[in-house]
């Protein structure tokens, strides 16, 4: 069993910055891939930001260069530095990871609010 524990949310005003971290524990013990989704009342989950198995980094189009992803070194924390944030960037932000076995994990969320 995997658990992810988001941090880093918060209330900010418009143009703000926001750092989120997630960290997995557990029982990791293959190789895994982990990301970003977001999800705000009305809309789907969308991914934002994520590293695949193979190390390669993938952006969703909305980021539009205002989003860092980052891999501690130690491969089981991420962590998201947004810059620039706008009211539309308001939803939780969930942390997610897979496992090349197929198993997937979900956190509980950490929730972004932009004020306009």
């Amino acid at each position: 069993q995997i658990q992810l524990a988001e941090s880093g949310g918060g209330l900010v005003e418009s143009g703000g910055s926001l750092r989120l971290s997630c960290a997995a524990s557990g029982s990791i013990s293959s190789l895994t891939a982990m990301g970003w989704y977001r999800q705000a009342p009305g809309k789907q989950r969308e991914m934002v930001a994520g590293i695949s198995t193979s190390g390669r980094i993938k952006y969703a189009d909305f980021v539009k260069d205002r989003f860092a992803f980052s891999r501690d070194k130690d491969q089981n924390t991420i962590h998201l530095q947004m810059n620039m944030l706008q009211p539309d960037d308001t939803a939780l932000y969930v942390c997610n990871l897979w496992t090349v076995q197929g198993d997937v994990y979900w956190g509980q969320g950490t929730q972004v609010t932009v004020s306009s």
